[in-house]
């Protein structure tokens, strides 16, 4: 009679911790945020993440261009030319591919061209393996909808002269509290805990 010998359960090996400096392109002062996730994150999640470390809603288009190739959301009604792969199972250590850098763009009309480094690889931390932490940044992101880099200039513009002629207008628009050279890191990170990776 042979022996039954139990399958020891799987064990899943705790992903390693990427830091990633995430800045906005073509805007002067840099607005950046510095923040470590899993490795093992997909980009479907990565982009949620980009979304509250900006102070952004999602309300638009993304994609991701890491390697080569283009990740998103696929929709053949945007979509112009060869469709993005899908994001939503593609771990962002696969896609790297060993890449260092890599974009993430946000609203195809106002362009916010993301530039992505990958500065350091942590050990696993089973406080962050489900989680993701944003540890620095600076400025404020600018509003939804203003316009891209040109119009944030303009926005800028009007809100900090109070003798332009769209002052009022403008401070009405974006919220009184709007200050661009505020960020607040423990928002950043409630609003973080709140998405779980």
């Amino acid at each position: 009679m042979s022996t039954v010998v139990p399958l020891k359960p799987r064990t899943r090996k705790p992903a390693d911790l990427l830091q990633l400096r995430i800045e906005l392109a073509e805007i002067k002062p840099a607005i950046w945020r510095r923040i470590v996730v899993p490795e093992s994150i997909t980009l479907a999640r990565l982009h949620h993440v980009i979304q509250c470390v900006m102070g952004w809603h999602g309300g638009h288009l993304h994609e991701f261009e890491i390697a080569g190739e283009r990740y998103g959301i696929p929709d053949p009604e945007f979509d112009w030319g060869d469709p993005p792969r899908s994001e939503q199972r593609i771990q962002l250590k696969t896609a790297l591919a060993g890449m260092k850098s890599f974009k993430y763009l946000y609203d195809f009309g106002d362009h916010w061209e993301h530039r992505i480094k990958v500065e350091k690889r942590h050990p696993p931390d089973p406080i962050l393996s489900a989680c993701a932490l944003c540890l620095t940044g600076a400025n404020a992101a600018p509003p939804e909808d203003v316009g891209g880099a040109p119009g944030y200039a303009d926005f800028l513009e009007a809100i900090l002269d109070p003798d332009h002629p769209e002052h009022h207008a403008m401070r009405a628009w974006c919220g009184e509290d709007f200050e661009p050279g505020h960020f607040n890191l423990s928002a950043v990170n409630e609003r973080l805990e709140r998405l779980r990776v």
